[in-house]
């Protein structure tokens, strides 16, 4: 089965790399692409400064991109990706949930909302049960699911086999991460040139939240988030592309070294098309 999917904020650094990923791979059809209405109208290769390495597709390059609204997206598209900055999809995600479109978004806004699922598939996929409670309660046919930070994202599937086999207290979290995270204006080359920039706002937050919340437990009508304690620091740093991050954990349960590794090693990993074969 082919899901043809949409793009919402396709121009964008976030939009191109969905693209890239999506347009090659065997479960996908891109059938839809939005943008500001500046961009509308547009083909995809005259409205993305496109930056990705690997050239834009041929099929993508002469499509039409369209205002992101829900009357400009084919009804038959069955799943919506937006990239969208968190200050636009606040508005227009739910327009398009309440228009029948389930949308996964990567944007921050609703990540804490109680019914709407905050997931990394190999964590909590279970947590996708809560569409149903948030259909009945917003009165929609649509779904919004979110994805993490992308800082919380890579944290949190180690945390997840460490918290299964030995039980989670506390998680001191350090970052260096790269400018590409903060879009494609977001540090000036004169910030960040030989320098390291201590505070990146918001983020610290969104990664003591979000991974609490992946952690929780699902009892059929919401999430209780995991009772540890995470305390984070993120710095930006003068590289291109990648994050590193030293994380400290204290368990409930004594651990040794071999153990640690084992529970890290053998966390099961998911049988889809892009999944390594080892998660961690």
């Amino acid at each position: 089965m082919t899901v043809r999917a949409g793009v919402l904020g396709a121009t964008g650094a976030v939009g191109q790399r969905l693209i890239q990923l999506l347009d090659p791979h065997p479960s996908f059809e891109i059938a839809a692409l939005t943008a500001s209405e500046t961009s509308a109208g547009e083909t995809y290769r005259e409205a993305a400064k496109w930056r990705i390495t690997t050239p834009i597709p041929d099929d993508i390059a002469g499509m039409t991109v369209q205002a992101t609204e829900p009357a400009s997206v084919p009804d038959d598209v069955d799943l919506i990706f937006s990239s969208l900055p968190s200050s636009v999809g606040e508005a227009v995600e739910p327009a398009f949930c309440e228009a029948g479109y389930v949308v996964s978004s990567n944007s921050s806004n609703a990540r804490q909302d109680d019914d709407v699922p905050l997931t990394i598939p190999e964590v909590n996929a279970d947590h996708l049960d809560l569409i149903e409670v948030q259909r009945e309660r917003r009165g929609w046919d649509g779904a919004l699911v979110k994805n993490p930070n992308c800082s919380t994202i890579t944290m949190v599937p180690p945390l997840a086999a460490l918290d299964e086999a030995f039980g989670l207290e506390q998680v001191t979290v350090a970052t260096l991460q790269a400018v590409s995270g903060a879009g494609y204006s977001g540090v000036t080359s004169m910030e960040i040139i030989d320098n390291t920039i201590p505070h990146i706002g918001g983020e610290e937050a969104k990664m003591e939240t979000e991974s609490r919340k992946l952690l929780g437990e699902f009892d059929g009508t919401g999430v209780t988030w995991h009772g540890a304690r995470v305390d984070a620091s993120c710095n930006r740093i003068p590289t291109l592309d990648g994050h590193l991050e030293n994380v400290w954990v204290e368990t409930e349960a004594e651990v040794s070294v071999t153990d640690a590794a084992d529970a890290l090693r053998e966390y099961p990993s998911l049988d889809l098309h892009s999944s390594p074969d080892q998660l961690i």
